[in-house]
């Protein structure tokens, strides 16, 4: 997933097009909450021209992360389309305000993987829940002294503080 700005001329007759399987199991170091990843794949196709390299990427694969609730581990797949512009020289007529992320070249190398990791780091949702909420591995609900109760057990019971006042309207 790199290429050099001279391969990158070369192949802007051709056209470039990426059907590839890439490892990203680092993630797991960066993101503690990943508690395993899949290879991905990314597929797309690359336009290029002298100024600039824009890449048209869809990245899916899958990703075990806990669930909020149980912490279970939850299967995640995930399906990114994206779309990546580099800058091979610096020029003033591209415009910066289109949807596109826009970055410039440091050296003489173009590098998608890094960009393909942050893509999937921003995919990872805040929350997420597992299907089967009664399984061996997940959270306890109860424990010395505590147990967890629902809205309805809630709304149901009677503080013990105020149970003398229930007999102050009982009828004699």
């Amino acid at each position: 997933m790199k290429w050099s700005i001279n391969q990158l001329n070369q192949l802007a007759r051709k056209g470039l097009t990426l059907d590839e399987i890439v490892d990203v199991r680092d993630l797991k170091d960066i993101d503690k909450s990943i508690r395993d990843i899949s290879p991905v794949h990314v597929t797309g196709r690359g336009d290029l021209s002298s100024t600039k390299a824009t890449f048209h990427l869809t990245i899916s694969g899958s990703m075990i992360l806990p669930c909020s609730r149980t912490l279970v581990d939850v299967n995640f797949p995930f399906e990114i389309r994206t779309t990546e512009t580099f800058l091979l020289r610096q020029t003033s007529e591209f415009d910066t305000e289109s949807d596109e992320d826009v970055h410039q070249v440091r050296g003489e190398v173009v590098d998608l993987l890094p960009l393909i990791k942050e893509n999937i780091l921003l995919e990872i949702p805040i929350q997420i829940f597992s299907e089967d909420s009664n399984s061996q591995d997940a959270a306890p609900q109860s424990g010395k002294d505590w147990e967890v109760i629902s809205e309805e057990d809630n709304k149901n019971k009677v503080d013990p503080r105020l149970a003398g006042l229930a007999k102050f309207f009982e009828d004699e």
